[in-house]
């Protein structure tokens, strides 16, 4: 199968609003049931496990209008609630037997309530991640969540969550993050292979369909990419940091690539390896979710970090893991972890001399020529004086 026939797919289940490849699941077999999550992280072992399809549920983008939406949120908020809301209103999310909540801030909090009054027949969870310095606690805590959470979603699915379906259900998450960490590795290497457009497209239709789907598919994009021809380019080498909640508009990550940029690396999408090692698949299943959150979780702005300065030490160390030329801090708009803690990430990347830009963007932006200025300026600046230190 070549890139492009892979792509053009992973495109029509992105730009996809009624979520017609989900839609097929539930509808292929009596009983099956999906059930949304918004960003950051889900379980999505315990959702496999209990015989549900996890479906990424992120805002329509410039693709939605927004009307009944705006009636439940005030206009300084970002803009991802109100168009998931307006997904729901207008009954585009009428498949999902469950919804779940991560703790992000306090407007996905807020969400979760607007949901239970709005669906009362809904199965309607609040993810309280854990928020504590000590993982022994984090991950007893994590634990005990998550065993209300597998009891929750059994009585939705009528399937139980037993040791060996989670066992499963490790196994295959493990497989896929690991093909998510092999995409990173040779984007972060070999950035002219990986156009980061056609990455993101591929991990956001991974959050649509099963888990087998998106290992069958991602195995054919990176045997085309290792066997298709490709040119090396020379442009500076960033990473984009901040986007891990609200996700950018496609235009803006083709903008930062084609203004002398390459990505090579960000938040976008981070669920889909926030985990960042394989969870044991021996002992206790829960148990080991909850650990692997608790010890082995990407930082982000959504988790407790007990240490100011390792903020301003982890831009530094992400970009030379990256190898990268300068730093781009790109957040939604009023999104409150990101923008709390860019003073701290940015003190820190400069102070080790990496060069650094920011703004901010909506997911429903559709005018890129700011942005456009801004990173080929930024490209050139540091092609002409040099890079990080």
């Amino acid at each position: 199968m070549s890139r492009k026939t892979v792509i053009d797919w992973a495109s029509a289940v992105h730009e996809d609003l009624n979520f017609s490849a989900a839609r097929e699941w539930v509808d292929a077999a009596p009983g099956r049931k999906a059930a949304g999550y918004l960003p950051v992280y889900a379980p999505r072992e315990i959702l496999r496990a209990c015989g549900m399809l996890p479906v990424g549920i992120h805002g329509g983008g410039d693709r939605l209008e927004i009307i009944r939406g705006d009636a439940f949120y005030q206009s300084y908020i970002c803009h991802l609630p109100r168009s998931v809301i307006e997904l729901a209103k207008s009954g585009r999310l009428d498949f999902l037997s469950a919804m779940l909540f991560p703790s992000t801030c306090d407007v996905i909090r807020n969400l979760s309530g607007v949901w239970k009054l709005e669906y009362p027949g809904l199965y309607v969870r609040y993810l309280d991640l854990p928020q504590v310095a000590d993982p022994a606690l984090a991950r007893d805590f994590w634990a005990a969540e998550l065993r209300e959470l597998r009891d929750g979603l059994q009585a939705v699915s009528g399937r139980k969550a037993d040791d060996q379906s989670l066992r499963e259900a490790i196994s295959i998450q493990n497989a896929a993050r690991e093909r998510v960490r092999e995409l990173y590795r040779v984007r972060r290497d070999t950035p002219w292979r990986i156009p980061t457009e056609e990455l993101y497209l591929l991990l956001r239709a991974a959050e649509i369909v099963p888990v087998e789907t998106f290992m069958e598919k991602s195995r054919d994009y990176l045997a085309a990419v290792e066997s298709e021809p490709s040119r090396l380019r020379d442009k500076c080498r960033v990473i984009v940091i901040g986007a891990f909640c609200e996700q950018p508009p496609l235009g803006l990550i083709k903008t930062i690539e084609r203004s002398g940029c390459f990505i090579v690396d960000d938040d976008f999408l981070l669920g889909n390896r926030l985990v960042d090692e394989e969870i044991p698949v021996e002992g206790d299943p829960l148990l080991n979710i909850a650990d692997a959150l608790a010890r082995h979780a990407l930082k982000t702005s959504v988790l407790y970090e007990p240490d100011s300065e390792g903020k301003r030490k982890l831009v530094r160390d992400r970009a030379r893991a990256a190898n990268a030329d300068g730093v781009i801090f790109a957040s939604a708009s009023f999104c409150d972890p990101a923008l709390l803690d860019r003073p701290m990430l940015r003190a820190g990347a400069e102070a080790a001399g990496i060069p650094c830009i920011a703004f901010k963007y909506s997911e429903n932006s559709g005018q890129f020529q700011q942005f456009r200025e801004q990173a080929g300026t930024f490209a050139d600046s540091i092609k002409l004086w040099g890079g990080s230190a």
